[in-house]
């Protein structure tokens, strides 16, 4: 089943759950039906918070068919299809499209640090190779490369090309990017933090990390946001912003597993070089569950 475009609301950039060193198959599954049942409006597997870096292409490729299966057409999935190897990104986005995802995200690069021509052929060849929607991540924290908007509007022009994962942080660039490209670019927010500003800005939803502990409740604040109730969504956004900080005291996903072990939905536990976070970090995420009242 396939869902129209553009994709709004808020979207699980899933963890992958682990148990004595491989996937937890039965922990994932369970763990997309919650999301679902909680409210949420998309599914993201296999990103960063999904440890792409360190599952190999065999569990990457299980994990996507699995979310597919499990979300069975009732919420949109667009699988983790990055690489800086272009002919790896394009062999999973390949497999997404296989498997049934709706569209594939593909983060810009990393490491090998290509110039704005590279980025730009980069997705020009995955777009030339699929037929699937592509969202392109930005996300220079992590990439340590940075998609310019006069790029990313090239790319616009290409036929799958549909939209972005915007974790700039630069609120500026959702007007920048509605003015280079139009409104009918699909714009996602990849940080809970800002979200509420980037929906502002003309966004359309975000991929939250957030929503992986939170789900009812981030899904509420974005479709607040959409609804134009800016009150609400602040007085959500209150609520949960302890929450967004606490996630990332410590490297993305460690926080947010312990967060979801301490729920019962999966085991803590990280794929090396992740780590289980410190005492002194679970404190202060347990006291962000308790004051986003996630916590009986």
């Amino acid at each position: 089943m396939s869902h129209p475009l553009p994709f709004r609301g808020s979207f699980t950039a899933l963890v992958t759950p682990f148990r004595d060193g491989a996937v937890d198959e039965k922990a994932f599954r369970d763990l997309v039906d919650w999301q679902i049942e909680e409210g949420i409006h998309g599914l993201v597997p296999v990103g960063t918070t999904g440890e792409s870096p360190t599952v190999s292409h065999d569990e990457h490729k299980s994990v996507v068919e699995w979310t597919v299966a499990q979300a069975a057409g009732r919420v949109p999935v667009i699988a983790g299809a990055g690489s800086n190897n272009t002919i790896e990104a394009i062999d999973l986005a390949r497999h997404a499209e296989k498997a049934g995802a709706d569209a594939v995200l593909v983060v810009t690069p990393y490491y090998n640090k290509p110039g704005q021509e590279g980025l730009y052929q980069h997705y020009k060849a995955i777009n030339d190779a699929v037929g699937l929607p592509i969202y392109i991540y930005n996300i220079p924290g992590r990439s340590v490369v940075d998609m310019s908007v006069e790029t990313m509007a090239r790319l616009a022009e290409l036929k799958n090309i549909v939209g972005v994962k915007d974790a700039t942080a630069n609120l500026a660039r959702v007007s920048q990017q509605r003015q280079a490209i139009g409104p009918g670019f699909n714009q996602l927010s990849g940080e809970d933090a800002t979200a509420l500003a980037f929906m502002a800005h003309g966004g359309d939803g975000c991929i939250s990390v957030a929503s992986n502990v939170a789900p009812k409740l981030c899904a509420q604040l974005i479709e607040a946001c959409i609804a134009g109730d800016y009150t609400k969504a602040l007085e959500l956004q209150d609520r949960l912003f302890p929450l967004f900080q606490a996630l990332f005291v410590e490297t993305n996903p460690s926080p947010t597993k312990y967060a979801l072990s301490v729920l019962g939905k999966i085991v803590d536990e990280a794929r090396l070089p992740m780590v289980p976070v410190t005492e002194k970090t679970k404190e202060t995420v347990l006291a962000a569950m308790r004051h986003a009242g996630i916590l009986n």
